[in-house]
């Protein structure tokens, strides 16, 4: 079907459906759960006891559009029904308010629809990759972000979202690394914990309110191998201390909704594990949202060899607690006859359309099921200074010789801007992005022709086309413009079809000729600039070698090129930190900080495969934990990130030796930038546990802080850390906090040095 066809179709639909809309609505107008004076739990007990068995099983069906598109029969009489209690993909505000009107003003009860989209870094206007907006270290920039992203995608009609991703991801090789906040519990919690406030709102029932949907549930980031789908092996107290962690932080910040995940853990797909799903999630953690399958993932089980057929899977999905199925629509096939044989009880069923209805009354659907949000919303300038504000934040300066960086426009006189990466409107937006569109984009070159073009020569020469391409004749044609420049600028990295789902990969070194590109233009001794935006941290040594300054932007969004311009230009300082170590080699991987301790650790010094004398004794090398090729360490460490100022961290002080469980930590610290321009620092706090009942990590970032200091500009900076923060589960898996000596760290990675030991009675 052509674009012209289909534009046809949808606007007969929409003609359809207003018509149909157009008839008398319902009777009962009396009923509680249509009066909004009542509390939420007294209206959703009222329409339950109103709801046919088949109005109940529709509630618990999500179906597509773009699956269905065109079909009459689905979203004219289906909605009318009540099959269908969700929509997601609908791609317009007068076809999303057409459907919800015939769900208003035909569906026998009048239960609204709720319209869903993935809206997971922005809607039309683009922020950074999630990874991207970790690396702000900054809670306020999430935050505002995502409330940019439910103003926009409200005005479409669209009510909930499938975001935040808050896997736990430490294998960059996972393309869906890029939409996670990296590898940190702390950081990915509290990053979650923010995209949820933005996107819900102070309000839940506001029109400009989304709601949330924490996913995936549960170790989906711990796929084997970096591969997309693939099973995972985590055991009870790793599930507990790491996967789950960030989930329930959201569940605490009021997060609606989760989402089941693709992978099966120790045998047991997610979609059918009850121990997650009800014992955890509703048992322990009191969750009284509602559960959604992953896009077809109940469906998907008997791919596992989990269940035998549609029926199967369907009781399974079901009795484990996915209360709402995405699209594969085995619940409207099989739920009600597992009902007539008593293999599926109706107090689940009522249970699970409770929770969905919950979600629906809290978000004021009922009161307030149309548009309200203007369209003018979109690209506003409020929206795109967010998006500026979170790219600025989240470029990582990971190198800086001699100064390179920041340039003077006065005395800079002609620049190179080269690579594939430099004028890439649609690549730098990154993954999942449906509905931002690349002309609104902002590039580099965009940028800085705007920015500074008035006073430096931009000379443009691409080299690549894009960032796969291989080309001989544009690497010369960069090169030779590069001899008569006074500096490069060259931008590489990963087109955005090369990372998110479904899209690992097994190499993370830069693909097509980039390498080549980047090799070739240091050889001319000018001094080289080397900006890279991808999906994920990248192999780049030997970029990084080659280069005199590096920016690593992941994928910046709409507006990354004017941050990137200010950078460049010295008008902003980098404060970026990485979210997610960076390997020196794919060999590496998985390499994360808090790595538990081990009996034979990283110590003394390395010889490297290069440096072994020939006939070396067994023993020669030492017995310590590293890579013979690759060393002790990553190519840079967790939280690590240059400013163009210089901070040094002294005077570490905590307010006593000795704590109890009840206790908070008091910890202040001097902070001094003693370089010559204004910095921005993300001051990192975090703990050792030196001896445990089970071996515990190296160490844990509890806590970080943003502060900017002028110029030789000092200041306190003070943390509060209660103690039962240390609590973990011990070896009869039990979650306390376990008397014993510990050690406090600061600074501006996880490699700090700068401690102070306490006691735990």
């Amino acid at each position: 079907m052509n674009i012209k066809q289909k534009t046809h179709l949808s606007a007969c639909i929409i003609l359809g459906l207003n018509i149909l809309a157009s008839c008398s609505g319902r009777s009962d107008n009396d009923a509680v759960y249509k009066d909004s004076s009542r509390p939420v739990e007294e209206r959703v007990s009222d329409l339950l006891s109103r709801m046919t068995v088949d109005e109940k099983i529709g509630q618990l069906n999500q179906r597509s559009f773009f699956v269905a598109e065109g079909d009459d029969d689905v979203f004219g009489p289906g909605i009318e029904s009540g099959a269908i209690g969700s929509l997601l993909n609908v791609p317009s505000a007068e076809l999303s308010d057409s459907l919800q009107k015939i769900a208003i003003e035909r569906s026998r009860l009048g239960i609204p629809l709720l319209i869903a989209r993935d809206v997971i870094h922005g809607y039309k206007t683009i922020m950074p990759i999630p990874l991207g907006q970790a690396a702000t270290f900054d809670t306020a920039v999430v935050a505002d972000g995502a409330r940019v992203a439910a103003v926009e995608a409200s005005s479409d009609g669209i009510r909930w979202t499938f975001a935040p991703m808050i896997d736990i991801s430490r294998d960059p090789r996972w393309g869906r690394i890029a939409e996670s906040f990296g590898e940190d519990v702390c950081l990915t919690s509290l990053m979650g914990r923010a995209m949820v406030r933005g996107f819900q709102g102070d309000d839940n029932a506001a029109p400009s309110s989304i709601a949330a949907c924490a996913k995936h549930f549960v170790g989906y980031g711990a796929s084997q191998a970096g591969r997309d789908y693939n099973s995972t092996y985590i055991p009870e107290r790793q599930l507990r201390e790491i996967y789950l962690t960030p989930f329930e932080e959201v569940c605490k910040e009021g997060c609606l909704t989760y989402m089941s995940s693709f992978n099966d853990n120790d045998g047991i797909p997610a979609s059918g594990n009850r121990h997650v799903l009800t014992d955890i999630l509703r048992g322990e953690w009191n969750f009284d949202g509602f559960v959604v399958s992953d896009w077809a993932s109940v469906a998907e089980m008997i791919n596992h060899g989990f269940c035998a057929d549609r029926r199967d899977a369907a009781r399974k999905g079901f009795t484990a607690g996915v209360d709402m199925e995405m699209e594969s629509g085995t619940y409207l096939e099989h739920i009600k006859s597992l009902i007539d044989e008593g293999l599926v009880s109706m107090d689940d069923i009522d249970r699970s359309v409770a929770n969905i209805l919950r979600v629906k009354f809290r978000l004021g659907l009922f009161e307030n099921p149309y548009i309200v949000n203007p369209q003018s919303v979109k690209y506003c300038k409020e929206h795109l200074d967010v998006a500026r504000r979170a790219a600025l934040e989240s470029v990582i300066m990971l190198k800086n010789d001699k100064a390179t960086l920041p340039l003077d426009s006065n005395r800079v006189g002609r620049i190179l801007v080269t690579g594939p990466m430099a004028h890439a409107p649609h690549d730098q937006l990154g993954t999942w992005v449906f509905d931002g569109e690349k002309d609104h984009t902002v590039t580099l070159l965009d940028a800085l022709r705007d920015r500074f073009g008035d006073k430096t020569a931009i000379i443009y020469e691409p080299g690549l086309d894009y960032s796969r391409h291989r080309s001989d004749a544009g690497i010369a044609r960069a090169v030779a413009a590069a001899r008569s420049a006074d500096v490069i600028i060259a931008a590489v990295g990963e087109e955005s079809i090369l990372s998110g789902e479904a899209h690992s990969v097994a190499d993370l070194n830069l693909v097509g000729d980039q390498s080549r590109l980047i090799a070739e233009l240091a050889k001319t001794g000018k001094p080289l600039i080397t900006v890279i935006m991808a999906g994920r941290p990248l192999t780049i040594g030997r970029e990084a070698d080659a280069s005199d300054a590096v920016l690593y932007a992941f994928h910046p969004g709409t507006m990354g090129g004017p941050a990137l311009a200010d950078l460049i230009f010295g008008v902003e300082s980098p404060s970026g930190k990485t979210p997610v170590t960076f390997v020196k080699h794919v060999g590496q991987v998985p390499t994360y900080y808090s790595r538990n301790n081990t009996g034979r650790p990283a110590s003394g010094s390395e010889t490297l495969l290069d440096d072994i004398e020939l006939e070396a004794g067994q023993t020669s090398l030492g017995c310590t934990s590293f890579w013979l090729d690759a060393g002790f360490g990553p190519l840079y460490p967790f939280g690590y990130g240059l400013s163009y100022g210089k901070f040094d961290y002294s005077d570490l002080s905590l307010d006593k030796d000795v704590y109890g469980a009840g206790d908070t930590i008091a910890v202040s610290f001097r902070l001094t930038n003693s370089g010559s321009r204004k910095a921005t620092e993300v001051a990192q706090l975090y703990v050792t546990d030196k001896v445990g009942s089970v071996t515990r990590p190296v160490r844990e970032l509890k806590g970080f802080r943003r502060v900017s200091l002028a110029p030789g500009e000092d200041t306190v900076v003070r943390f509060e850390l209660p103690v039962s923060d240390l609590a973990f589960y011990g070896i009869d898996m039990t979650r306390a906090i376990e008397p014993g000596a510990f050690a406090v760290a600061v600074g501006g990675d996880s490699d700090c040095t700068l401690s102070q030991d306490f006691e735990i009675k």
